[in-house]
Parts: C-alpha cells; structure tokens; sequence
C-alpha cells in the first residue's frame, strides 16, 4: 500500500439542517482510487457533514496505513479553522474537530488546503450519491439522477 496519498472530502446538506451526508475519496499518486466512502449522516448542518467528511476520510487513511497525505477540502471554513485562522465554536462542531485534530497528529505528514468545488467534484458525487440513496429508499423508487447537496 502507498504510504502517500491524497484525501478529497465533502460534506453537504439538503437544508441546512436537513438530510445530511458526507464523502471522502483517497487517490494514490497515480489517481487510483484506493478508498471510497460515501455515507448518510442524517438530519444535519452543512458543517457537521464536511467535518464528518474529513473525519471519516482521515480514519480511512490511517486504515490504509497512509502516513504522509495531502487533504483537499472545497470548505474554506473548515481549512480556516484548521489552521487556526478562525476558531471552532458551535457545541455541535467542537468534538469533531477535537477528533480530527487527534487523527491529524498520526500522520507524519499532511497538508490540508483549500480547493475550488470543480476541483472536488469526486468527493461531491459520494455525497450526492448518499442523499440520493436515502431519498429514494423514503420515497420507495430507485435514485434518480443526482441532485446537489
């Protein structure tokens, strides 16, 4: 298994609170993919569901026994506060980022940045793909054509 790789996660909701889901994608160098996930995570906040995204993403990660990563993230907020830049305070987000502060110190290398939407449009179609899973299994039909988050 590589031990470098890059993470791309999402998180999105219908609503805001409303179904929630989040996606994270991790390529090898060469833009294998080496894991997906794209998971449901209920009623929830945009934010939650990009932090759980990048939670989720980084546990994978480490799974795969990947030690130097580079994460992208679509969500500026979440980069900023990651860096300090801005500071964490919703009661609702403080323990994920604890979580992913600890998940962060386990490898020997990350760089987290920013990038454009376009540039995360993998990450974005787990997430879509999730809500739209849901969606249909309430409304009893098979998914339709992706909607955005």
């Amino acid at each position: 298994m590589p031990k470098h790789a890059t993470l791309f996660a999402d998180g999105g909701s219908r609503g805001n609170p409303g179904p929630a889901a989040s996606g994270a994608i991790i390529l090898a160098d060469d833009g294998t993919p080496l894991r997906e996930i794209g998971e449901y995570i209920g009623i929830g906040t945009n934010n939650v569901a990009e932090w759980t995204a990048l939670l989720i993403g980084l546990s994978a990660a480490l799974e795969l026994g990947i030690d130097d990563l580079d994460v992208c993230l679509d969500s500026e907020l979440v980069v900023r506060q990651l860096s300090g830049a801005y500071r964490v305070k919703h009661p609702n987000l403080i323990p994920l980022y604890g979580k992913v502060r600890s998940l962060l110190r386990r490898f020997a290398r990350v760089d987290v940045k920013h990038v454009r939407r376009a540039e995360n449009v993998l990450a974005d179609a787990l997430v879509n793909r999730a809500l739209d899973e849901v969606a249909a299994a309430e409304r009893g039909t098979p998914p339709g054509p992706a909607e955005r988050a």
